[in-house]
């Protein structure tokens, strides 16, 4: 059942009124008492309205969405927007095929956003995105296929998505790699290039440089001393 402001029915019986005084044979009071509802009943109208529409939401850039995206704030973002944007960000994901809306719209579908949940559709644009060659659909779907989160278990595949990302730079992608290769997973013609990218990684945080040494110790003993010194060069 649709939702009936309390403004509109104040402003509906306000018409109604001043309808019935101007539709009946008006004395010259009458039409003066009209005379001075009509400015009155226009603005408090335009009042009222303009309380109960909903501000238009702008559409996000592709360096706005890709920078929520990165921080995995980009579905409280769409929640934060009154769910105004789903027509758009479908569009954007399905006609235009932009990445970054695909896996917008692949995560809304994935963990029902402001959309009714469908797990497969949603996976379909996550790999849409990462075909594209978005980061975070490489990270996100390498992360998935390793823990086996809404596919089915893959460490191959896992590796191979990871792989695309940590070439990108992408941080989370490349401690994970280098934890599969760690594992015993992977064939160790990739351990260098893990080695680099993991190595020349810039961080800030303490906490995470401790865990990429410890990381880096361990891949380098998979590794002769000749490769481990090849892979320590500047990028």
């Amino acid at each position: 059942m649709p939702k009936i402001h309390l403004g509109t029915i104040f402003v509906y019986y306000l018409i109604s009124f001043f309808l019935y005084v101007v539709n009946m044979r008006l004395s010259t009071c009458n039409t003066f008492l009209a005379s001075l509802l009509t400015p009155l009943l226009l603005s408090i109208s335009s009042n009222v309205l303009a309380e109960e529409t909903p501000a238009a939401v702008p559409l996000y850039t592709e360096p706005e969405l890709i920078a929520l995206i990165n921080k995995n704030t980009h579905l409280q973002r769409v929640k934060a927007d009154d769910c105004q944007l789903v027509q758009d960000i479908e569009a954007r994901a399905n006609k235009m095929a932009l990445p970054s809306y695909q896996f917008l719209y692949g995560d809304m579908l994935a963990y029902n956003v402001c959309v009714e949940r469908n797990v497969e559709l949603g996976v379909y644009y996550m790999r849409k995105a990462a075909e594209q060659g978005l980061a975070a659909a490489l990270e996100q779907l390498g992360r998935y296929y390793d823990t086996g989160r809404l596919v089915q278990q893959d460490k191959a595949m896992a590796i191979t998505y990871l792989r695309e990302a940590s070439a990108q730079g992408n941080l989370k992608a490349q401690l994970r790699l280098v934890k599969l290769f760690n594992a015993g997973y992977g064939s160790p013609r990739d351990f260098e290039d893990a080695y680099r990218w993991l190595f020349n990684a810039m961080v800030a945080d303490k906490a995470t440089h401790k865990k990429i040494e410890r990381a880096l110790s361990l891949l380098a003993k998979k590794m002769p001393d000749s490769v481990v010194a090849r892979a320590r060069l500047p990028m």
